[in-house]
């Protein structure tokens, strides 16, 4: 049997042909053409070009930081204890490039709407307005939300930013992949955490760079940093380069202002303000030693995060009524710092300051004494009489210290004669009237006092007692300043020190001692006279118990005189042989239908000081045991300084529940009367039948201010009293020395 092997066909192998090898090379040859045409063309573009399309890619590719600013940190405003009193939080501007947004390579527009909406909360309508406007729809720079927190840009940096190992859904990823064209661009917000506090001192600014009101616009130079810039360019060998230039923050500054001092001054303003009012109301607190200011209320309280506000001042009906330049006027006037631009006639708290002149000067000694028989006569034939505030009493035979504790108009007319025009003129601007002090504020006013032209012999009897010209709350109280610390004028100052922006002192401001206005031995008599008003005189109401104090008071009676409208103010330091504090309150036209009581201001400084002298460590100099003795306050205080849970104030000052029943301190329903009521309205009964008063009222006596002792009056209602001079350009000093003839700048050992 043979085998039998079965042949297996190869398949043909192919082969190339000519034919084919021939479309190959073809192929090829076109393809490597194209290639070398391509090539050609490129080199031919970037020849011809290449700057223009290398342009057109950068502006593209950096659009987000192109001629970008990098802002600057505005410094912080410090009180004298570290408290922040304004500060720059970071915060960013929301920007959107429509045109990437619109880009016809993916589906953004959906997405991008999402993020924005739900994220960040904006407006929808707003964003889709601006993707679909002619005007906007190519932008790629519109910004969209200002302002925005470091804190809502995370979320949205969360957001958008999609990890490997995400739980989110594969659709999820894509909708959040493809949210385009939002970047943020940096800026910062100013803010204040205590909000209206001290709003006059610190002032507000709505910008980086620019302030009008208070420390904030007076130091705006030093606060105000230099911006950065991030931005790219074209070099010239035609490369990308990108340049960052970092910002350089503001410095920082420290104030003399004590956040403490300043609640407790602002707490007593509102207290008084709430149970009685006035047109206006001026503190200032003043470290006697140095010049520095401790605290200062300067008007009209407003919100410095929110100072275009009007509500604290005004109703809402008003505020619609108001055209824009009434708008404009008001806030103006409610910015306004009454402390340092106002000029007023300030009344007889000048009379300490008059007198410590004239002893300086030599016209007076401190024996003299002055007969007071309720006025002086002036004119040629004997027409004009200005009365003393008794009149038609009188004081009788007064030593200096009566003098001053009596406020005496006809004792200071006396001394004001012996003064004689020229010197009384010196003395004045030797206290700086009629000048600017130079204090670190803007928009300070200068007052304006007589010259020897226009001084009369009425004139300058009228001055003597702070009438007919005026001054300034800085000037007044820088000028007592002088007066009780030994006779050193400082300049007034707020700020103390500059930091730079890591915290680092820069510069130390240290009080500027301008003068020797006089002896030491004269500020002490005068103190002991202030002391005086104090114990036995028109300053009696404002003593502060386990504490020796000095005071002046003042009324002045506004123009024109027989209006009944008045300036009624007070100045007082404390302790009379060493003063920690020195503080001048001035209430402008108190609502009372008798305006001219000086107690309106003491009742103010006696609170303040109450709860200041303990604050500021001063030691009770009256107190055997160096305990402090409790004050009686002023009864309108009574429920108007503090919070009662549930109860507020109503417009006379008494507290009130929720449903505006009388409540007293505790909470309790009362009647007008002060009886405690039940849920019925009717009188509640003690066991005995008697009905039960209430023994924490709130709500002051309403004839509080009725029942006042008016015995020490210093009003001027008298119509021929003179105005102050007008206003000029030309300089109330000429011709004064500014040094006194007891004591020179030279002998005082100042330059």
């Amino acid at each position: 049997m043979s085998n039998t092997r079965k042949k297996i066909k190869k398949k043909p192998q192919k082969k190339i042909n000519h034919m084919m090898k021939g479309k190959l090379v073809g192929l090829f040859a076109v393809v490597l053409l194209a290639l070398v045409c391509l090539l050609g063309r490129i080199t031919y573009i970037n020849a011809i070009s290449g700057n223009k399309y290398k342009k057109q890619v950068l502006t593209q590719a950096q659009q987000k930081y192109e001629s970008n600013i990098l802002p600057a940190k505005r410094g912080d405003i410090y009180d004298r204890n570290g408290n922040i009193l304004a500060t720059s939080n970071k915060v960013y501007n929301v920007i959107l490039d429509c045109k990437a947004v619109n880009s016809e390579e993916g589906d953004y527009v959906e997405p991008t709407v999402r993020a924005l909406t739900e994220i960040l909360g904006l407006d929808e309508d707003d964003i889709r307005s601006r993707l679909t406007s002619e005007k906007t729809k190519n932008s790629q720079y519109q910004i969209i939300k200002k302002q925005l927190s470091m804190d809502d840009k995370k979320k949205f940096d969360e957001y958008t930013t999609v990890t490997e190992d995400s739980d989110l859904s594969d659709e999820q990823k894509k909708e959040r992949s493809n949210v385009k064209g939002v970047w943020f661009e940096e800026d910062y917000l100013r803010s204040y955490p205590f909000n209206d506090l001290a709003c006059d001192t610190i002032g507000f600014t709505l910008a980086r760079d620019t302030a009008d009101v208070g420390l904030e616009s007076y130091y705006n130079s030093t606060l105000t940093g230099a911006d950065g810039r991030q931005y790219g360019y074209i070099n010239d060998d035609s490369d990308v380069e990108q340049t960052i230039i970092d910002p350089s923050d503001g410095e920082s500054i420290v104030t003399s202002i004590d956040v403490g001092a300043q609640q407790i001054v602002e707490k007593y303003v509102n207290g008084f303000k709430t149970k009685m009012g006035a047109k206006n109301i001026g503190v200032v607190v003043m470290k006697p030693s140095t010049g520095e200011i401790l605290a200062m209320d300067g008007g009209d309280r407003y919100d410095l995060n929110n100072p275009r506000d009007l509500s604290q001042v005004y109703s809402q009906t008003e505020i619609d009524a108001m055209n824009d330049e009434e708008t404009v006027e008001a806030l103006n006037g409610m910015w306004s710092n009454f402390c340092v631009t106002d000029a007023y006639e300030p009344g007889s708290v000048v009379k300490p300051i008059v007198m410590a002149g004239a002893l300086e000067k030599g016209r007076i000694s401190v024996n003299d004494t002055f007969v007071c028989d309720g006025g002086q006569t002036f004119g040629a034939n004997g027409d004009t009489y200005i009365k003393c505030a008794v009149w038609p009493d009188a004081h009788g035979t007064e030593a200096l210290r009566d003098v001053i504790a009596n406020s005496c108009n006809d004792a200071m007319m006396q001394i004001a004669a012996k003064m004689g025009t020229e010197q009384f003129l010196k003395a004045q601007t030797l206290f700086n009237f009629g000048s600017r002090t130079g204090i670190d504020l803007p928009n300070e006013g200068s007052g304006v006092i007589h010259t020897t032209e226009t001084m009369g012999e009425t004139e300058l009897a009228c001055s003597a007692f702070g009438q007919g010209f005026t001054c300034t709350m800085v000037q007044e109280i820088n000028a007592m300043c002088s007066v009780i610390n030994g006779g050193y004028y400082y300049q007034p100052h707020l700020v103390t020190a500059i930091k730079d922006s890591r915290g680092g002192i820069v510069k130390t401001i240290d009080p500027v001692l301008m003068k020797q206005t006089i002896s030491s031995d004269i500020s002490a008599d005068i103190r002991s006279y202030m002391a005086a008003s104090v114990q036995e005189g028109t300053s009696r109401t404002s003593k502060v118990q386990g504490y020796s104090s000095g005071g002046k008071t003042g009324t002045a009676e506004k123009l024109p005189r027989g209006n009944k409208k008045y300036v009624v103010s007070f100045i007082t330091f404390a302790p009379v042989d060493d003063p920690q504090v020195l503080m001048y309150v001035v209430v402008d036209e108190p609502n009372a239908e008798d305006q001219a009581d000086s107690k309106y201001p003491q009742y103010i400084a006696q609170g303040i000081l109450s709860e200041l002298l303990p604050y500021l460590n001063v030691a009770p100099d009256e107190s055997e045991d160096g305990s402090i003795p409790k004050t009686e306050l002023w009864d309108g205080f009574n429920g108007n300084l503090i919070d009662v849970s549930g109860s507020s104030v109503d417009e006379n000052g008494n507290l009130v529940d929720g449903n505006g029943n009388l409540v007293d301190m505790d909470g309790n329903r009362i009647d007008e009367e002060g009886y405690l009521l039940d849920d019925n309205g009717e009188r509640k009964l003690d066991a005995e039948g008697q009905y039960v008063k209430s023994n924490n009222i709130g709500a002051a006596s309403a004839s509080n201010s009725e029942t006042a002792d008016n015995s020490l009056k210093e009003a001027i209602s008298d119509t021929n009293v003179p105005a102050p001079p007008e206003e000029t350009d030309e300089g109330t000093d000429e011709g004064n020395d500014m040094e006194s003839e007891g004591i020179t700048n030279e002998e005082a050992g100042l330059e």
